[in-house]
Parts: structure tokens; sequence; C-alpha cells
């Protein structure tokens, strides 16, 4: 059938060899890490990696329908499946959310969990091989077809693998747009949009009575007066909590271990300031300000290489307050097994359908960030059209309308749970809930069942 060479031993990387190893003879991973390890050295490939993720649920949906039994893996190894939008108390400049019925999901757990079990599952295949500790060089082949990669182990010895097909899951750092410049093909198109945001990040150990609370949200608006900031703590395996906060400008957070508190209190809510006050540090506090969104067009390339196809955060990154980079990995992997199962590794035009494929799946998640992150005070290289505008001012009436509205909740979370197109947001009950807005009063207290309340133990604001 055919060989296959995966650049990137990470979670696209992975995702991508399970999608291939049904349709070649052999596919080999090319990772320039040690691998197998718990998780990414901090920085390398994965600046965010000590940050807050959580996997949507179509990207969840994505995995499991690749490497059946994913998502009883997590689970049995402490990860959280939480409802949406029933399961998490967001806090949107729309007022308290109401917990509605679950129309979707997400799955909470640290990142090393989720990597360390997608590995397991795909190294197991046998048809999978992994070669770690190699870096590419560059591609091999020309501008009509790309023909495998030139590698280089870390003692300096060299070769050439040969592929029929070459997928980059290399990550934000991917160098392809050298590569294919290399072989003649130049004028990939690429947009930045920087959020400004800077995030600090740190692991609780949950107290025993508060053990299992829920996903807690809370927000401004990107074109609020002021610095813009945010706070989410979501619980994770072994009764653990991740907290990230966020700030724009002077308003952002630091890596002082006695400022974390106190930022997260004088969010628009303390909800969660109250809760980890009353939690016992793990972890120092990391800060990241690698939270800018990048997109580099391949489809739009008037040539392409036959055998070479590009996705995840090689082709697109987002800011990671949007929870969308790996789930969108996962799709990505999705639709290249899509392709292959229709058109064979090696036939003309696959890499250029597949590419085209994944093109439409980032476009959904791009649209979705990026037209919230343009209105970010002093955005650099954002230059917002009037269509961002225009598209980022109705974002925030859908959320606002969300706060109030079931059927607008439902929609919005269907879509930024990448189970839909963006273009749902534009059916005709959308656009009237948008124009109405909040059309009952939103709450004045966080929305907690019996039980939630319990274990917030949110005894420092009592209803009244």
């Amino acid at each position: 059938m055919g060989r296959a060479v995966v650049i990137g031993g990470g979670l696209a990387g992975m995702l991508a060899a399970a999608a291939l190893a049904p349709f070649a003879d052999d596919v080999t991973i090319v990772e320039q890490r040690d691998v197998p390890a718990t998780h990414p050295t901090p920085g390398e490939n994965l600046p965010q990696d000590r940050h807050v993720h959580v996997l949507m649920s179509g990207g969840a949906k994505a995995i499991e329908a690749l490497l059946p039994g994913a998502l009883e893996h997590w689970a049995e190894a402490g990860a959280a499946k939480i409802p949406l939008p029933s399961g998490v108390v967001s806090y949107t400049p729309g007022g308290w959310h109401r917990q509605w019925p679950a129309a979707h999901y997400l799955i909470a757990c640290s990142r090393d969990l989720l990597d360390q079990h997608v590995r397991d599952i795909v190294l197991a295949d046998p048809r999978i091989r992994l070669l770690d500790k190699t870096g590419v060089r560059a591609l091999t082949g020309s501008a009509q077809r790309v023909t495998g990669v030139r590698v280089a182990s870390r003692e300096g010895l060299e070769w050439c693998i040969d592929a029929d097909l070459v997928i980059d899951a290399s990550g934000r750092d991917s160098n392809t747009v050298n590569w294919l410049a290399a072989l003649g093909i130049t004028g990939i198109r690429e947009r930045h949009i920087a959020s400004t945001l800077v995030y600090a990040s740190r692991t609780y150990q949950a107290p025993a009575r508060n053990n299992g609370a829920p996903l807690v949200q809370i927000a401004t608006a990107p074109h609020t007066p002021g610095p813009r900031q945010t706070g989410t703590l979501i619980p994770i395996e072994r009764g653990r909590w991740q907290v990230s906060l966020a700030g724009t400008g002077s308003g952002a957070p630091s890596e002082a271990k006695d400022a974390f508190v106190p930022f997260a209190l004088q969010l628009p809510h303390p909800m969660i300031g109250q809760l980890i006050a009353r939690a016992a540090p793990l972890t120092d506090v990391q800060v990241s300000d690698a939270t800018g969104s990048s997109r580099r067009y391949f489809e739009d390339a008037r040539h392409w290489p036959e055998g070479l196809v590009v996705l995840g955060d090689a082709t697109a990154t987002y800011n990671p307050l949007y929870g969308q980079g790996m789930s969108v990995a996962a799709l990505h992997a999705r639709a290249l097994f899509h392709t292959l199962a229709r058109m064979q590794l090696h036939a003309p035009g696959t890499a250029r359908t597949a590419q085209k494929a994944i093109a439409r799946l980032t476009e959904a998640a791009w649209s979705l960030s990026t037209s919230q992150d343009a209105l970010y005070p002093h955005a650099a290289n954002a230059a917002p059209s009037l269509a961002d505008r225009a598209k980022g001012r109705y974002l925030n009436r859908l959320s606002q309308a969300a706060a109030t509205s079931a059927q607008a909740a439902a929609t919005l979370t269907q879509v930024t749970a990448l189970e839909a197109s963006p273009a749902r947001l534009l059916k005709p009950s959308m656009l009237l809930a948008a124009g109405l807005g909040r059309w009952r009063r939103p709450l004045a207290y966080p929305p907690l069942t019996d039980a939630q309340r319990a274990v917030v133990n949110f005894a420092d604001h009592p209803e009244p």
C-alpha cells in the first residue's frame, strides 16, 4: 500500500499515524525529543503544556473513532467527562450562565495523561514505529512530488527515509515553509494575531471536602475598557485542580507565588480565588505569553507537491483560551483518514484533497477565535477588518444570549465544541437571539446545584 512518514511525535503526530496505519504498509514517526516521556519538555514545541487543557467533544469523538477505547482509558486513569454546558460554572459579560441540560461534553485532565494514553495505544500498533531523538532536516523530492525526508540523529548521522506520503505534524515551530522554499515552492500566505494575553498557571491539591468541584470559568469581553482578565479552574486526575489565570497589558499575571491567589480574587468574580485559597499548591507558577494565533494557508498555494500534507499546529495555532488546539488536531487526523479511505496513499491529488479538507476544519476554529482576539486592546499584527469587528461583536451578543437562553446556549456550545460549523450560528433563531441579547435578567449568583454548593463550600457569599 505504500510507506508514510510523520514528522512529530506529539498528539497530532500520533493521531496522524493512527489515521495512516490502515492504508500503509508501515508508518514511521520521526521525533526529535526522547520518547516515551510523560510529557514534552516545557517550552519545547508545547509552550503551554502546564496550562489548562481541555478536549472538546468534537475532538474526543474524532480520537475515539481513530483509537477505539481511548475515552475508556482516560476515564480509568481519572480524566473527567464534564457535560456542557451544565457541568461548567461560567461567568461572562452576559452574567452567570444558567446550567442548561447537557448537549455536549469536554474531557478534563492533565495534558500528560492524555498524551501518554494516546501514545501507548498508537505505538502498540505493529505497523507504526517511532524514531525518536532524530530531527528532520529537509524534504526530499521536487516541487512536483515529495518523496521522503532527510533526517539526522543527535550523534550527527544523516540519512534519507523514502515515503509515498509525508505528514508534517511538528507543531507551531514547523519548518515546512522553508523546506518548500528549498524545493522551489514559495509565497505561502501567513497571518498572525497576537492576543497580548499572558498566562500564569499552577496546580493545586484540592481539599478533601472540595474534591470534585465543577469546572469554573470567569471571563471579561475582549473589548472591555482596561485590561482583560480571565481565570479557569478545572478538576483533573488524582484530586487536583489546574488553574490558569490570564490578563492583558498592565493586568497581566506574574510568576510570583504570593500574587497568584490575590489575582484570582480580583477577577470579575472571586470564586476561583476563594477555592484555591483553601487548597495546597503543588507546583510553582508557570507563565507563558505564547497565546497568539498563527495560520499558514497551505491550501491556497498555487502549486502543491504530491506526497505532502500539513496538519495540527503546523498549519494553525490558536489562543489557548478557547481550548481548540487538541480537538482541531484530532479532527485533522480524522479528515486524513477519510481522504485515504477514498484515495490511495500515493494517488495523484491525495495530498491536495486532504490539505483542503484540513483547511475547512481549520477555518471553522480560526474564525471563532480570531474574531474575538482581533478586538483585544493593542493586539499586535491584528489590524481587524470590519468583518472581524462584526463577527467579534456578534459572538459577544450570542454569549450574552446564551446566559439566559437554552436554545442559544445549546447551539453556541455545539459550535464551540467543534461538533458543528460556525454557519450554524447564522440560523434565523440565532440571529433573533443575538438581537434580543439578554432577554431575561442575568443570575446574580453562580448557578450551583446543591451537590456543587456542598463541594465548593461557597460560604463566603451565601445566597439570600
